[in-house]
């Protein structure tokens, strides 16, 4: 548990400040409104048939509130929300709810009663990703039970810091964050689907503050570039938190001016910096003449409630193909499993990250995998196409996918179908490969995924608030790895770039740098930071 540091002010209030771990960085100063307030009580109705019936409503309810909220919304947004739709509309979620109304259960009991078992199941499994999914389904439950009982759910205030055990996607996606504000949270992860939400639109956010046994009200002060949040602030604190706020606003306010040029260091290095996106609609807020192209587009999302046909993965690939001209896109296949579960694809396992994902899956179930071999290589004549494999540990893996791209390229050619054989190269994040590089001499390119590498070399799950310190890519031990990495592709001529969160991380890219990288992939909102930071390095 956090230890509070309280310091008595003169005027008798006393000032605490806690530590978390910065989650999407940024600086938010106001009134704190309590997330765990409780909902407004249920009145009940006069029989089941009532009962019931003010359950469907509240259902429909939320439906109506979530669809509305999915029309605005853009790629990581949308995906959350059609999840939360998916369930409500899914009997099997509601089913145990209306029996219970019928045994003379009312609806509150009988909802909360139903998601509150679902809930354990999800935070008792042994894969994060459904762990995680837990707050999904937590908003789900809190959502019917505010239309069940007409709570009037008072918006927070214009700049208010939202403070509580954890936040729902639709408590993030409802406000307004145009006046400022951010999130604390006693709990959460900076890998949930909030604190992507946070990162992509700059809104301060720390998590992992741990429980407190004050209630604290008032006013706080919320650093999320170090992570910690202090309330009832003396004068002091005030003035010096203001001042870190306005430098770090100086600081992106200067980066600004960098977005648009090529990233330089500050010897005259360049550098190059690619984007990180999840869909293909990412691309449509992103100007092309900011960045170097695409150093990763995932493909999971194409995997999410029913397996995706060739076609429907062509024309994804295509769009952002086609956005990129003639700068290179690089598309990994499907890198399922450990955290990202695919209903008839992946398999449960007693530890998920260690076991079969990644490209491990894909050559398992090669069914699959043929079938996003011939999208790709068909999207590949509309542009500058490159594919990287995920979780290579052997060579002989490599080996394999890359038989396989060229058995669908010869049946492609057999049958008349445009297409082109891209680069085909390897992510390097399990320890095996950067440790011993040299096994893959004869691949195209090399990718640095920073998050996996550095939660299997320092045995840290890069989601764990309890062990987050452990998890650093600026570790020495980390650090030389990638170092090694880079030394041999530029002795061998296999071009190097890193894409995991470090390299939008302004304080990660001077080692990064130091390293011998020249090519990493940010975050579209990391950009312009990136670049600036890159700047102010002399390599």
């Amino acid at each position: 548990m956090k230890q509070a540091k309280r310091i008595r002010q003169p005027q008798g209030l006393l000032t605490v400040r806690i530590e978390g771990i910065p989650a999407s960085a940024g600086y938010a100063e106001g009134p704190l409104f309590d997330l765990d307030r409780p909902p407004a009580a249920y009145r009940s109705k006069a029989g089941a048939a009532e009962e019931k019936a003010a359950l469907k409503a509240a259902i429909g309810k939320a439906l109506s509130r979530l669809t509305s909220l999915v029309e605005n919304a853009d790629g990581d947004a949308a995906g959350i929300l059609e999840f939360h739709i998916a369930m409500l509309e899914d009997d099997a979620l509601s089913g145990p709810a209306f029996v219970s109304i019928g045994s003379g259960e009312p609806a509150d009991v009988a909802w909360r009663q139903a998601l509150d078992g679902e809930i354990a199941d999800y935070e008792a499994s042994n894969q994060d990703y459904f762990r995680a999914r837990a707050a999904d389904l937590r908003d789900i439950r809190d959502q019917v039970l505010r239309a069940l009982s007409e709570d009037s759910d008072l918006a927070a205030s214009p700049g208010a810091i939202l403070y509580g055990t954890d936040i729902a996607p639709t408590r993030f996606l409802e406000t307004d964050w145009s006046s400022g504000g951010g999130i604390a949270l006693k709990g959460g992860s900076s890998a949930s689907h909030v604190a992507m939400l946070a990162r992509s639109r700059g809104v301060p956010m720390v998590v992992g503050l741990g429980a407190s046994a004050d209630r604290p009200t008032g006013n706080a002060l919320l650093d999320a570039e170090h992570g910690g949040i202090v309330f009832s602030p003396s004068p002091a604190e005030l003035e010096a938190f203001r001042q870190s706020s306005s430098s770090f606003a100086t600081r992106q306010g200067k980066a600004q001016a960098f977005l648009a040029q090529p990233a330089v260091t500050r010897t005259g290095t360049p550098v190059r910096v690619q984007v990180n996106i999840a869909y293909p609609s990412d691309v449509d807020g992103i100007d092309i003449e900011t960045c170097d192209g695409v150093g990763l587009m995932r493909t999971e999302f194409l995997f999410g409630k029913s397996l995706p046909d060739e076609e429907t993965q062509y024309h994804a690939y295509r769009k952002v193909l086609e956005w990129a001209g003639d700068k290179p896109v690089t598309i990994r296949t499907v890198d399922a499993g450990g955290d990202k579960p695919v209903p008839g694809f992946t398999v449960e396992e007693t530890n998920p990250f260690l076991g079969l994902r990644g490209i491990r899956l894909s050559l398992a179930r090669r069914d699959i995998f043929r079938v996003q071999i011939r999208a790709l290589l068909r999207a590949a004549v509309h542009g500058n196409l490159k594919v990287m494999f995920p979780m290579i540990a052997t060579a002989e893996e490599y080996s394999q996918a890359a038989a396989l791209f060229a058995e669908e390229q010869a049946a492609l050619a057999m049958g008349g179908a445009a297409h082109k054989l891209p680069p085909l190269g390897i992510m390097v994040e399990v320890p095996s490969v950067a440790i011993a590089p040299e096994a893959f001499a004869n691949v195209a390119f090399f990718s640095i995924g920073s998050n996996d590498l550095t939660q299997y070399v320092m045995a840290a799950a890069r989601d764990n608030a309890a062990v987050a310190p452990l998890n650093s890519v600026r570790h020495p031990a980390v650090l030389r790895l990638i170092a090694s990495v880079a030394a041999f592709g530029r002795e061998q001529g296999i071009p190097v770039s890193l894409c995991g969160d470090a390299g939008g991380d302004p304080a990660a890219i001077p080692a990064l740098l130091e390293a011998g990288l020249r090519d990493l992939s940010v975050a579209p909102a990391q950009l312009a930071m990136a670049k600036a930071a890159i700047a102010g390095v002399s390599v």
